[in-house]
């Protein structure tokens, strides 16, 4: 397909929700080996009532209350983008789950002081680790998955060019983040994986999809660099980057 071609199918795929379907046979991702759906469905399985945060699509949170060995009295998500709001509620409504759309602005949670004894997140764009301390029950568990700093920085510097580094420094900051959030850390685990393209319709969804990637990010504003990302593609087959994905797993004393 030309570059033209590619463009324009990618352009035209919808964006909501987390499923990462359409990237098959186009694009791959490796995995953390710690395997947060399983981690999460083990804990849900032991929970009274749990909140998953910026839960999506409702796809990922659906899967693990799906492998728990009993699911919740109370299930309830957040969700700040309305596309993606009626999409977990279809996907959260048979395991009793209601879904609240919220601002995702200030990062506040609409529910009461201690009120869930398990909080959940994958992949969320700011996570408010001091609104999930204040509505975790004391003994209370949380548990997210981060999009680490850095995550597929070639991807981004490829367009961007050079950006501000300080990647080593982000699990110091993150622990603090959830110490200054009054929980004490139990876990706390850092993987680079693997991320490859092996055509540019791959990644000009993907950067549409995950907006933080490339926050600017539009077909015209980076035409020339999507044009040379073509032709790396055609000349090596593909274009390589890595994620990173950082685990926590906190509790409120």
């Amino acid at each position: 397909m030309t570059f033209d071609e590619q463009v324009a199918e990618a352009l035209a795929v919808p964006t909501d929700g987390w499923d990462f379907s359409w990237f098959a046979g186009r694009a791959t991702e490796e995995r953390p080996g710690w395997g947060y759906v399983r981690l999460c469905g083990e804990r849900l399985g032991r929970a009274g009532a749990v909140l998953d945060v910026d839960t999506g699509g409702g796809e990922v949170f659906a899967e693990a209350l799906g492998l728990a060995a009993r699911v919740p009295d109370v299930v309830r998500a957040t969700e700040a983008w309305a596309p993606n709001h009626s999409l977990a509620s279809a996907a959260l409504r048979p395991y009793g789950g209601v879904v609240r759309l919220v601002d995702g602005g200030d990062g506040a949670l609409p529910f009461d002081d201690d009120t869930f004894d398990l909080v959940t997140g994958r992949h969320p764009v700011a996570f408010p680790y001091r609104e999930a301390a204040r509505v975790l029950a004391p003994g209370g568990t949380l548990l997210v998955q981060e999009v680490g700093g850095g995550s597929n920085r070639e991807l981004y510097e490829f367009l961007m060019g050079p950006q501000a580094n300080d990647d080593d420094a982000y699990t110091g900051r993150l622990r603090a983040r959830v110490t200054d959030a009054g929980l004490d850390v139990v876990d706390l685990r850092d993987a680079r994986t693997r991320v490859e393209f092996f055509d540019l319709a791959a990644v000009v969804h993907f950067l549409r999809k995950v907006l933080w990637t490339v926050p600017d990010f539009t077909v015209d504003r980076y035409r020339d660099q999507l044009r040379a990302l073509y032709d790396h593609i055609a000349e090596h087959g593909s274009f390589v980057c890595h994620s990173r994905r950082t685990l926590v797993e906190a509790r409120k004393a």
